[in-house]
């Protein structure tokens, strides 16, 4: 990852643990790739998570907020690895940049799901439930403005 772009997207590999134990139950192994890299990738697909930011920014008066469309591009790599690229959001409130704390269940499902489907296995979608909590607001998504929301 680019010394620029280390506040637009980071990568969560201690989540990697979630996402082996989901894809054992259908027979599945990999192993997490940490090279930031779309060029070898031979799958990739956008979609979204949930979580939560807090600012980092210590004069803003926002106490953070949740978030249901956590924007993260999932790829797949030769030699059965995978990574997931995790953006980030703007504050609303003073337009810092900051990284999510992950529901670690939803990112581990939404990932294992995704390299199910490119491995031929029959699942169904992950479920989740809640209140989305309003538009998305894509000026202050990371993913949005790299191109790799769900939700633009």
């Amino acid at each position: 990852m680019s010394q620029s772009n280390s506040w637009k997207w980071s990568m969560y590999p201690k989540l990697h643990t979630n996402v082996s134990r989901l894809l054992k139950e259908d027979g599945l192994q990999f192993e997490f790739h940490g090279i930031d890299d779309d060029k070898t990738c031979i799958e990739k697909y956008d979609t979204n998570v949930m979580g939560r930011f807090t600012c980092n920014n210590h004069k803003c008066s926002s106490n953070g907020w949740p978030s249901m469309k956590i924007a993260i591009t999932i790829r797949m790599y030769p030699g059965n690895r995978y990574n997931a690229r995790v953006y980030s959001q703007r504050c609303r409130a003073c337009n810092t940049p900051s990284r999510p704390f992950l529901d670690k269940k939803s990112y581990a499902d939404r990932v294992a799901y995704r390299i199910k489907k490119w491995n031929g296995v029959d699942v169904d979608p992950p479920h989740y439930s809640g209140d989305p909590r309003g538009d998305h607001e894509k000026d202050l998504c990371e993913g949005c403005r790299a191109g790799h929301c769900s939700q633009r």
